[in-house]
C-alpha cells in the first residue's frame, strides 16, 4: 500500500503544478482549472491501480466478476460526470455513449467467455473506439486549448486493461510502470538492434529526415526524458499490453508457434498505424510493423511488457526528438 500512496501523492502534486503551469501559459481562468482538476486527479488516481500488483489484488478482493465489472462502469463514468457538473456542460446523450462504451468493455468477459474469438473481437472493439474521436464528441472543450478528450483517452486504456486483468483473467503480463535491470538491459539492447535495422526500412522508404526538435539545449534535456516517461507510462504501456502481453500470447497459442504469433502480432500492430494523420500512412505502418518485431523480441525475451515498453518508448522518443 506505501509505494501506491507515495506514488499518488507525488504524481497528484506533479500534475497540479502542470496543470497550473499550463492554464498559466494558455491563460485558462483559475476557476476553470479548479473546477477541471478533481476529475483528472480522480482519472490520475484510477489509472494508477493497473501499474500496482497490491492495488490490483485490492480490487479483485471487492466480489466476484459482476461486481468488479460494475466497478469499473462506475470508475469510468465518475470522472466525467465530476467535470461536466463543475463546468456545467453535462450532456445526456455524451453520457450514455460513455456509459454503453464502458459497459462493453467492463462487461465484455461477464457476459462472454474468455475463447480466442472473444478476445480476439474484443481487441477490435478496442482498436474500433481508439481510432475513432469519438472521446472529443464526448467531452466537450471549454476552451480551445483544453483538450478534455484526454479524460476519456487515459479512462479506455486502464478500462480495458483492468477488465482483461480483473474480469477476464490474464497471468504473465507482468504490468507494470517500473522496469527492473533486466527489463532494462533487454528494452535498451532491443532498441540498439532496431536502430540498425529499423533504420535501413525507414531510409530506404524514405519515412523521416533528421530534424531535431527546434529548443534550446536546456529545453531540449528536459524535452526527452519527459517525452520518455509519458510514453513509457501511457503509449507504451498500453500498446504494449494489448498487443504483446495478450494479442501476441494468444496468437502464438492458436497457431502454435511463438515465431508466427510474433509476426502477426507485428504486422497487426503495424497495420492500425495506417491511420496516423492521414489515411493509408503506409510507410509509418511498415516501419511500425518493423518495429513491433522488436518490441515483441524484447517481450519474449524477459516475458514481461516492461521491456517492451522501454524498446517502444525508446523508438518513439527518438523519433519525436531527431526526426519529427
Amino acid at each position: 500500500m506505501r509505494p501506491f500512496l507515495l506514488t499518488l501523492a507525488l504524481v497528484w502534486t506533479a500534475a497540479s503544478i502542470a496543470a497550473f503551469l499550463y492554464s498559466q501559459q494558455q491563460n485558462i481562468p483559475s476557476a476553470l482549472l479548479s473546477a477541471l482538476l478533481p476529475a483528472f486527479l480522480l482519472e490520475i488516481g484510477f489509472y494508477l491501480v493497473t501499474g500496482f500488483e497490491w492495488a490490483r489484488r485490492a480490487f479483485d478482493s471487492l466480489g466476484p466478476k459482476p461486481v468488479r465489472a460494475f466497478l469499473l462502469l462506475s470508475s469510468a463514468v465518475a470522472p466525467y460526470l465530476i467535470e461536466t457538473s463543475r463546468t456545467g456542460s453535462f450532456s445526456l446523450r455524451s453520457f450514455l455513449m460513455l456509459t454503453a462504451l464502458a459497459a462493453m468493455a467492463s462487461f465484455w468477459y461477464v457476459i462472454l467467455p474468455a475463447s480466442l474469438g472473444m478476445d480476439l473481437l474484443f481487441l477490435c472493439l478496442l482498436a474500433a473506439v481508439s481510432l475513432t474521436r469519438i472521446f472529443a464528441e464526448i467531452y466537450v472543450r471549454p476552451t480551445p486549448g483544453l483538450q478534455l478528450e484526454i479524460l476519456g483517452r487515459l479512462m479506455w486504456i486502464r478500462l480495458s486493461i483492468m477488465a482483461v486483468l480483473s474480469v477476464r483473467g490474464l497471468a504473465g503480463a507482468r504490468v507494470g510502470f517500473l522496469p527492473n535491470a533486466k527489463e532494462w538491459r533487454v528494452g535498451i539492447e532491443q532498441f540498439v538492434y532496431f536502430i540498425a535495422v529499423g533504420g535501413a526500412v525507414a531510409y530506404f522508404l524514405r519515412f523521416a529526415n533528421f530534424r531535431p526538435v527546434p529548443l534550446a539545449w536546456w529545453k531540449f534535456a528536459l524535452f526527452v526524458p519527459g517525452t520518455f516517461l509519458a510514453i513509457l507510462w501511457v503509449v507504451a504501456l498500453s500498446e504494449e499490453f494489448f498487443f504483446r502481453g495478450f494479442l501476441q500470447p494468444l496468437l502464438a497459442r492458436g497457431f502454435g508457434s511463438e515465431t508466427a504469433g510474433l509476426i502477426v502480432a507485428s504486422a497487426l500492430f503495424g497495420s492500425v498505424h495506417l491511420w496516423f494523420r492521414k489515411f493509408p500512412n503506409w510507410r509509418f505502418a511498415v516501419v511500425a510493423a518493423v518495429a513491433g518485431l522488436f518490441y515483441g523480441i524484447a517481450y519474449r525475451r524477459a516475458r514481461s511488457i516492461r521491456a517492451s515498453m522501454v524498446t517502444h518508448a525508446l523508438v518513439v522518443t527518438a523519433w519525436k526528438s531527431l526526426f519529427a
